[in-house]
């Protein structure tokens, strides 16, 4: 933690004092949380950016997809578009935000919608001809305004809430004491060599602040990197000299399992809308390399000038023990 960030604690503590008050509100149906018959199912972070909610989302998705008709519902960070929007052919990751437009081109037969206003956005969804059977609300897990069926907080192995303050000093959206209201709670971007003895200790650090079961899970990064018509094995990209580009929180990983000493990484800002400069800088960098790109940066770069040369690494979040468990919990929920 920076001195600056220590220095804005008085600000963190007024901030809690805040979020607590409004916690409580909901709590008591001060404030109205509204419910709804079908089974909606919340993933969210009790942080700020960079806990891996979208492959968790894709995680239940091909969990529920053979199951449920499902639709997903986002805020759609960063879109230039208005209320709510249920994406169609016309969509773009303009009109949708990076990770929703990514759902929509992965996943063609579910329904992606987004609205700032989830309330609305359930609304809007439950109006179609053809309404889903489950929703499946991307980071929401502050959004009191609709009370869900079931909530999946996720934390990052390397930043986990328990040892996390409240923001402007720490990283926390709200009290780790929010983790209360999570049903399940996974903690995301684990390395594959963790041991049980490290989760015993990481789920006593949780076990002060909540009581639902913890899981651990780990990214996985997909063999090959494609574009639009090819692919090209991983392997290839870490013997050669390419240009790595990722606009996403915490990209180290992602850099980390790709380059080499000739590799060229660009960083930009999570949910980065790249502009006509940005796009002549990656092109200046990379000449006649290969460009490869985050699965979230690339539905932002796909159509530009940058196309020909241009792949992006698919991931998945795996569970790393208990995923049959996991899944039950999920799926029980649905059953009731």
């Amino acid at each position: 933690m920076n001195l600056f960030r220590k220095i804005l604690f008085p600000f963190a503590i007024l901030y809690g004092f805040i979020t607590s008050i409004r916690n409580f509100l909901f709590d008591k149906s001060i404030l109205a949380s509204y419910s709804f018959e079908l089974p909606i199912i919340v993933v969210g972070n009790l942080s700020v950016g960079g806990t891996g909610k979208t492959p968790q989302i894709e995680y239940l998705i091909r969990l529920l997809s053979e199951r449920y008709t499902i639709a997903t519902l986002s805020r759609g960070y960063k879109r230039k578009s208005k209320g709510f929007v249920l994406a169609n052919a016309n969509a773009t990751a303009e009109t949708l935000g990076d990770e929703p437009y990514q759902f929509y081109q992965k996943f063609p037969l579910i329904q992606v919608a987004v609205d700032a206003d989830r309330k609305n956005g359930i609304e809007q969804l439950l109006a179609q001809s053809h309404p889903p059977q489950v929703i499946l609300l991307d980071d929401a897990f502050q959004h009191r305004k609709v009370k869900a069926g079931f909530y999946i907080l996720l934390t990052a192995y390397d930043d986990l809430f328990a040892d996390d303050f409240l923001l402007p000093t720490g990283n926390l959206r709200e009290s780790s004491s929010g983790a209360q209201r999570a049903d399940v709670i996974v903690v995301t971007k684990c390395p594959t060599t963790l041991s049980e003895e490290q989760q015993y200790l990481i789920k006593q650090k949780i076990k002060q602040y909540a009581k639902a079961p913890v899981y651990f899970s780990s990214i996985v990064y997909d063999d090959f990197v494609f574009s639009k018509t090819a692919s090209v094995p991983v392997t290839t990209i870490q013997q050669t000299a390419c240009v790595l580009v990722a606009g996403i929180a915490k990209p180290d990983s992602f850099f980390d399992y790709l380059k080499n000493s000739e590799s060229i990484c660009l960083t930009y800002p999570d949910h980065h809308h790249f502009t006509e400069s940005d796009i002549q800088q990656i092109k200046q960098q990379a000449g006649d390399k290969l460009i490869v790109t985050t699965e979230k940066d690339y539905v932002r770069l796909k159509d530009s000038e940058l196309k020909d040369q241009l792949y992006y690494l698919p991931i998945r979040t795996s569970l790393m023990v208990d995923s049959n468990e996991f899944d039950s919990a999920v799926l029980d929920y649905l059953k009731k």
